[in-house]
């Protein structure tokens, strides 16, 4: 077997050679960095983890050293700066972050943090608004800039902002949220029904799971109230004035049951049958698809027990968790193994924000 040496090569052969030996040690410097820095940033988090800040800062500042370009490492960092609340660095660190290339949608969050921490807010709005721009369809993005105009008291352009991230991004739940709840506190009469129930399924185990139950079954109990459900509410809408319809039919049945969990499951369950008898063709729509899922499944009643049980009485509840055991068991798996998606267009019908 010949062996060849360097005596053997070429001059073209030898700086081929040494081209192709100079780049794998390179690339084998470069993994060997991206590894370290990689190491460090994990360390760094466990530090964030345990709320020890100050060690965080340090051991993402030397991975920065070996990697000083890394999107990833300079966003730990200035989220870091941010909850060790040393807002000078975590803007230093986080704005520049906004104008490179490879930009994505935690930059603007992060600065976006920083900013309404020091009540920034004229920065804060700027930032937002170039944020959406480059990124029109991020619902967290519309979540965030919709509660800095909140806190401004610019409530209808708060709601405006909410509505646009639910059209755009159908699937981020901190829109719902939000605008769950400001519907709730004005007269409306649907929309915090509906919002209400598709953030619950969205997120169905946060912490704003209960607050969202406990406005869900309020708004119930407003609903029913007056004897006109129509009464200063979006009739020209037909998806509200055919909501309304729908609720109408049960009132007597309320009229001398009460608003309960049980009472809840029979009118939302004849409602959903009325709904897919004459409504659903014209407008479909994922939350009442899921309903009828559930109660051709056998599941309707454990359903509307999780989302209004807890809110009316939790020791009530809890015993009918233990009386109908088979049916919580059923619901409850099904629910905690299934993911909960709207379509992307098509079903928005909300058009009293626009």
């Amino acid at each position: 077997m010949a062996i060849v040496t360097a005596k053997h090569l070429s001059l073209t052969d030898m700086k081929k050679l040494l081209f192709a030996v100079s780049i794998l040690l390179s690339a084998g410097i470069a993994d060997a960095q991206e590894q370290d820095s990689k190491a460090l940033q994990e360390t760094a988090k466990n530090f964030m983890k345990q709320g020890d800040m100050s060690n965080a800062i340090l051991v993402l500042n030397r991975a920065l050293q070996k990697d000083a370009d890394n999107l990833e490492l300079k966003k730990d960092l200035a989220f870091a700066y941010y909850l060790h609340h040393d807002y000078a660095h975590a803007i230093e660190v986080a704005k520049p972050l906004t104008d490179r290339s490879d930009v994505d949608v935690q930059c603007y969050q992060i600065l976006g943090m920083v900013y309404k921490a020091i009540e920034e807010r004229k920065d804060c709005e700027k930032m937002y608004r170039a944020a959406l721009k480059k990124f029109p369809s991020s619902g967290v993005l519309f979540s965030e800039y919709g509660e800095m105009l909140w806190a401004k008291n610019e409530y209808k352009d708060a709601i405006k902002t909410w509505e646009k991230g639910i059209e755009a991004d159908p699937n981020h739940s901190g829109n719902y949220y939000n605008a769950a709840k400001y519907y709730y506190f004005t007269t409306d009469k649907v929309w915090a029904l509906v919002y209400g129930e598709i953030f619950l399924n969205l997120e169905s185990y946060s912490k704003r799971t209960p607050e969202i139950k406990t406005v869900l079954l309020d708004a119930y109990k407003k609903l029913f109230t007056d004897a006109d459900m129509s009464k200063g509410q979006d009739t020209k809408n037909e998806f509200v004035r055919l909501f309304l319809d729908g609720m109408k039919t049960q009132s007597g049945f309320i009229a001398t049951n009460g608003i309960t969990p049980e009472t809840l499951s029979a009118i939302r369950t004849k409602f959903i049958v009325d709904w897919f008898a004459k409504n659903a063709s014209r407008h479909p729509f994922r939350l009442f698809d899921y309903q009828q899922q559930l109660l051709k499944g056998g599941m309707f009643e454990a359903y509307n027990q999780w989302l209004f049980g807890t809110a009316t009485n939790l020791p009530a509840y809890e015993q009918w968790t233990k009386t109908h055991q088979e049916e919580y068991n059923q619901f409850n798996n099904f629910q905690r193994n299934r993911i909960f998606k709207l379509p992307v267009s098509g079903q928005y019908y909300q058009t009293a924000q626009k």
